[in-house]
């Protein structure tokens, strides 16, 4: 199966996609980990651009997010997927659906057909958006913050505005959870809301 976590900086997305990978080896599954931008070689240049390099123009920073993930999926996933394993990722197409279609603007249609190509129409089979109020999230990052995280709690409003859209939109894929909850709570429920799948 192919799950991947979604939500605003400091959500708590990338914990819960450990403990999930963790959870699923102890039963006997591979598992491969990944997260978005990144994953390959390319990926995580890529990365070091859009989280460190200068500003960029909203129809440029949804292009190279489609980019990464282009490789991330013809390297990584794909194969993964292909020999059974699991795939768990920090971070999908809806981060690009919610940080440049709602949130930039853009549009969540033609961002979407950008990441269909990008893709060639890979969705995951589950979805977890971890919802948190995102000025606690704020308060829960530590160290230096990246370029996208710098643009502030207000823009993050804006990120989580449209992740709430997208799960409305996307209900038989897209699971809204509590982040507010302790991490070992949403771990459970992110398990129970995975064993209709194979």
């Amino acid at each position: 199966m192919f799950v991947t976590f979604e939500g605003v900086d400091g959500s708590g997305k990338s914990t819960q996609a450990r403990l999930l990978a963790g959870r699923l080896r102890s039963e006997g599954r591979e598992v491969v980990l990944t997260r978005e931008p990144g994953g390959t070689t390319t990926g995580e240049r890529i990365r070091e651009v859009l989280l460190h390099g200068e500003a960029l123009a909203p129809w440029a920073e949804a292009a190279l997010f489609a980019a990464a993930r282009a490789e991330l999926l013809e390297e990584v996933v794909r194969p993964a997927l292909d020999r059974g394993a699991d795939v768990v990722s920090d971070r999908y197409l809806d981060s690009s659906l919610a940080y440049q279609g709602i949130a930039r603007g853009l549009g969540v249609e033609p961002v979407l057909e950008l990441n269909r190509l990008a893709t060639s129409g890979l969705l995951p089979d589950r979805t977890f958006v971890i919802l948190l109020p995102p000025a606690e999230a704020a308060a829960r990052r530590s160290g230096e913050l990246d370029r996208i995280e710098r643009e502030g709690v207000a823009f993050a409003e804006d990120v989580d505005r449209a992740y709430r859209r997208i799960a409305d939109a996307f209900p038989d894929r897209v699971r809204v959870v509590d982040g507010t909850l302790n991490p070992e709570d949403i771990a459970e429920i992110v398990r129970g809301q995975l064993r209709d799948l194979p």
